[in-house]
């Protein structure tokens, strides 16, 4: 199910060209991003925009991003959290609600349940049952995916694959697959994991060039450079 249809980069209303994240050629040459699977990747190095551009997708469909407490800056960028008022949207038949995952979003998420736990224990049948700062961190995630996505949605997921072993990753990869079977969400992922990527007829966006464009999975720096890695690690070893 695509619920999400097509996001639009209005270049010609940044407030300005010289900070972050508008100074990207990247989103000043991107026009329009479509979204024809219920997986899409967003793919590239740190600092290239794929985080920032997937808050600012979740912040224009109307999903909250908790944010830590902790905003003190050396050097404040007051654009920083801007873009979606750059950007807009089109759905498919109508908005539909869904949520953001974040490594350290999940961390402050999983205490404040723990809290809410204390005074109505069945807040954890939602989520496994089972408290999740008492599981290993990979667990938890997973019970969170499991409950979570079995919901109808839209979901945003940044590099996920932060926390999780190569054997959960591919315990998560084979959930999304399962999940979106059922056809009842869609997901928008921000990853580094070619095991992620690897997802059968996921649609995969780069964003290492000057503007955002769709690329294979074999075609991806990722892929080529574990290939490589692992077919002869020690061309890559320094010694």
């Amino acid at each position: 199910m695509v619920y999400l249809k097509q996001v639009n980069i209005q270049s010609e209303e940044f407030p300005v060209l010289d900070r972050y994240p508008f100074n990207l050629k990247i989103f000043q040459n991107t026009d329009t991003i479509k979204f024809n699977k219920t997986i899409t990747m967003f793919i590239g190095e740190n600092g290239t925009g794929k985080s920032t551009l997937l808050k600012a997708i979740a912040y224009k469909c109307g999903i909250h991003i908790w944010q830590s407490e902790f905003n003190l800056r050396c050097e404040p960028n007051p654009h920083e959290e801007d873009l979606y008022k750059s950007i807009s949207i089109q759905w498919e038949n109508g908005a539909v609600p869904g949520s953001f995952f974040g490594s350290q979003i999940f961390s402050h998420f999983a205490k404040n349940l723990e809290e809410w736990a204390m005074h109505d224990s069945g807040m954890l049948n939602y989520f496994g049952g089972k408290s999740l700062i008492t599981q290993s961190h990979g667990q938890s995630l997973m019970s969170y995916f499991q409950s979570r996505y079995n919901i109808k949605g839209l979901y945003f997921l940044d590099e996920p694959e932060t926390a999780l072993s190569p054997s959960s990753l591919v315990e998560l990869l084979n959930l999304l697959i399962k999940i979106t079977k059922q056809g009842h969400a869609q997901f928008i992922i921000a990853t580094h994991s070619p095991f992620l990527m690897a997802l059968p007829d996921a649609k995969i966006f780069t964003f290492d060039n000057t503007t955002i464009e769709p690329i294979k999975y074999k075609n991806t720096d990722y892929y080529k450079l574990y290939k490589n890695f692992m077919n002869n690690p020690a061309k890559f070893i320094k010694t």
